[in-house]
């Protein structure tokens, strides 16, 4: 067991690119995860990685060696999945990576009753919104929102979204209300963070249109605290802005042009002979606290956040 663990330590540091960084997911000191990989190295005879005080880089052996080890984990894992699924149980390291505020705002605070549903699970939640190459980088199953594109990976939907867009009162007081998206041209719009275009579904079809704006910025969040003060117009999903919208604080306008249907939230994990447990409970979980009409979408019925229900939820 040990060799293995110096298998996952080693695999850790490439993945975390620190010494340090890698300790504190494992529960190591720096000094404790450069003495394993010494030894390691020791073992095999040849120096797997280059490491200064800045930064790590694989040798050429150490980037064929990790290759292979993360198959060798991959069939461990595997393994003990294997004998979870027969004892009913789900247990081991679940690794998430899910975006910055769909997590914070709709996956974080159901954590609790996941785990307590699942006490022979621990968790990480990694939240991001770069593209993450959930196989390369060791995740078990990643949360993409979008229009899902052709891809090797297993995709379950757990969710629809509607993005709509939404201004505040006080704006439409200020500028009145466009009543067509030619109107859009005399109004103060928010550019996605992105600088992405609206893409959006009307009565004759798609259309997209080119938002233009003073504000730029690389948050999304920073567009929804702009939107709700009454800087202008935004494209928002409900998922980010239900409250607003039920407390008054945001309005729909052009209520007929909404973002294409195909967007949805997925859960994404790699095509594997079987699903694991650990990753199948956490789907289930998810799958039952969304569903085809999400809890944002229904203001009035409060979420199954609770204890009895996640364990509901997660069997």
């Amino acid at each position: 067991m040990d060799h293995i663990e110096d298998l996952e330590i080693f695999a850790r540091v490439v993945e975390t690119g620190s010494l340090s960084a890698a300790g504190r997911e494992l529960g190591f000191s720096p000094a404790m995860v450069s003495k394993r990989l010494k030894r390691l190295e020791d073992q095999l005879g040849t120096r797997l990685m280059q490491r200064t005080t800045r930064q790590i880089s694989l040798t050429e052996a150490g980037q064929g060696f990790h290759e292979r080890v993360l198959s060798i984990l991959a069939s461990i894992e595997e393994a003990r999945d294997f004998v979870s699924r027969r004892s009913g149980q789900a247990r081991g390291m679940l690794k998430i990576s899910a975006p910055t505020s769909f997590g914070r705002m709709h996956i974080a605070p159901h954590m609790n009753a996941f785990m307590q549903a699942n006490p022979g699970l621990g968790v990480q939640l990694m939240l991001s919104d770069d593209f993450v190459d959930i196989v390369g980088q060791g995740h078990d199953l990643a949360i993409r929102i979008g229009e899902l594109s052709e891809s090797s990976l297993v995709a379950r939907k757990l969710a629809p979204v509607r993005r709509i867009l939404c201004a505040s009162p006080a704006y439409v007081a200020r500028h009145g209300c466009p009543q067509s998206l030619a109107d859009l041209a005399d109004h103060i719009c928010l550019p996605p963070h992105n600088n992405d275009v609206w893409k959006l579904e009307g009565p004759e079809g798609p259309v997209l249109v080119r938002p233009l704006g003073p504000l730029q910025t690389n948050s999304s969040e920073v567009i929804r605290e702009a939107v709700i003060s009454g800087a202008g117009i935004a494209l928002r999903s409900t998922w980010d802005i239900g409250p607003e919208l039920v407390g008054g604080r945001l309005v729909q306008v052009l209520p007929e042009f909404e973002s294409s249907r195909n967007v949805a939230i997925h859960a994404l994990y790699a095509s594997r002979q079987f699903l694991p447990a650990k990753v199948r409970v956490f789907i289930d979980y998810l799958a039952g606290l969304y569903g085809p009409s999400p809890y944002w979408e229904r203001p009035a019925a409060a979420p199954a956040s609770g204890p009895e229900s996640g364990a509901a939820a997660a069997r």
